[in-house]
């Protein structure tokens, strides 16, 4: 269940807790163990992790805004400096590696923290068809 009783102190908000890899509940506990696979529960507060579902929210964001970065750099350095295309392969494919590897746990830890925030749960249907 993700709106399990917990009696614990709060330590900051579920958010910031998500995008550091804590725990959403608690903020204590590690979110993640390994670099993107979740812990089953929380080592400190017990909360179970089966409600997680982040899908492929995270990384739509990390493509947008580390290939904007990417891009605007790569085009900056073309237009001020036209350097031979070596060049441009030897600094934009590793920070094309690097940047979005930097970005894809906090926000994957963050859109954790935000689905258990809101509550949000896949959406289901009743037998007649309507939203339940």
């Amino acid at each position: 269940m993700i709106n399990q009783p917990y009696n614990g102190p709060k330590t900051s908000s579920p958010v910031w807790s998500g995008f550091k890899g804590r725990c959403p509940r608690c903020g204590t506990g590690p979110l993640f163990d390994g670099y993107l696979t979740l812990a089953q529960k929380c080592a400190h507060c017990d909360l179970d992790n089966d409600y997680v579902d982040s899908a492929d929210g995270p990384a739509v964001f990390v493509i947008l805004v580390a290939g904007f970065i990417v891009v605007f750099m790569a085009l900056m350095v073309e237009i001020y400096y036209m350097p031979p295309y070596w060049v441009h392969a030897l600094l934009w494919l590793p920070l094309g590696i690097v940047i979005p590897l930097g970005m894809l746990r906090p926000l994957k830890g963050w859109f954790i923290a935000l689905q258990y925030r809101n509550s949000a749960k896949e959406a289901s249907f009743d037998k007649d068809g309507s939203e339940g």
